[in-house]
């Protein structure tokens, strides 16, 4: 099933929207749960590059090889019937879980960690300004922000490709809410696009508040929609500052397209101690960051 197409153009739609994405995720994972009971020879490996999948958000193809100790044919087979099923989602090197089960997934992790991330989330909204302009992006974490930003602040102006923070941030009569114009994401809730990339460059905004997939090591940022990530990129490159949202859960996780380096952002928010590399990685390319209280 195709994922449907809005062309949204005002704060408006976002109801709308949000309305119609929640009933596709339960027709999607309704449709996947027959598809998975229906699947020929389903066999303990499939469970388990399902389970590798699921954990990591993409598994490279060599990687699962080398786990569960076959060829790299076995797991391209493999795939393809997992594939068939709608199970997952072939991409260039491996596989991610189909959009279906990661907007089930998605509405899960909001429920389970949303609480954790609102440590992130109000320590960044604190460095955010009444009268301010920014720019927000997708994550469960960014709508965590969105939350507190309505609670303690004033008069914001925010452009966001994001459906869920577009409605959290309407509630605010004094906020000027704009939702990018492209395709709404079954998954998220996210729109990407070239005529979200069009839209976004008409701006020039005070912050940029993102988030990343993954962050190695050595401070390279990562995420699995190359569509995403031109987004993303396009909202760095229209705002003066740029403040970076990465949850315990990020760091070393393998995801496919590259978004960047932190240290081209002015400010990280996380909630797990640096390594002492990564600390002077920043300290010495000027970025200040900030590290949220544990949870109780």
């Amino acid at each position: 099933m195709p994922d449907a197409v809005f062309w949204v153009y005002s704060c408006e739609f976002a109801h709308f929207a949000l309305r119609e994405n929640e009933q596709r995720c339960t027709i999607f994972s309704f449709l996947s749960v027959l598809e998975y009971q229906m699947m020929p020879a389903r066999t303990p490996r499939h469970e388990k590059i399902i389970e590798l999948i699921r954990e990591n958000n993409f598994m490279p193809i060599d990687e699962l090889a080398r786990v569960l100790d076959v060829t790299p044919q076995t797991i391209r087979r493999d795939i393809n019937q997992l594939c068939e099923a709608g199970l997952l989602r072939r991409y260039h090197g491996g596989a991610a879980l189909d959009g279906s089960m990661e907007s089930e997934d998605y509405f899960s992790r909001q429920n389970k960690r949303q609480s954790g991330k609102a440590h992130i989330a109000d320590i960044l909204a604190a460095q955010i300004p009444d009268n301010a302009s920014l720019f927000m992006s997708i994550g469960i974490t960014l709508e965590a922000v969105a939350l507190a930003l309505t609670r303690h602040h004033k008069n914001l102006s925010i452009i966001t490709n994001n459906i869920h923070i577009a409605s959290i941030m309407s509630s605010r009569s004094d906020f000027n809410v704009m939702i990018t114009s492209g395709v709404v994401r079954a998954v998220d809730g996210g729109i990407t696009g070239v005529a979200t990339i069009d839209f976004i460059n008409q701006f020039k905004v005070d912050y940029a508040v993102l988030n990343a997939a993954s962050m190695e090591a050595d401070g390279s940022l990562l995420d699995f929609d190359y569509k995403e990530v031109s987004v993303m990129q396009t909202m760095m490159q229209n705002a003066r500052f740029r403040y970076l949202a990465v949850d315990q859960s990020k760091v070393g996780r393998n995801a496919l397209v590259r978004m960047g380096n932190v240290t081209e952002f002015h400010a990280l928010f996380t909630d797990e101690e640096l390594s002492s590399a990564m600390a002077k990685k920043l300290s010495d390319s000027g970025v200040r960051w900030y590290l949220a209280d544990k949870e109780d």
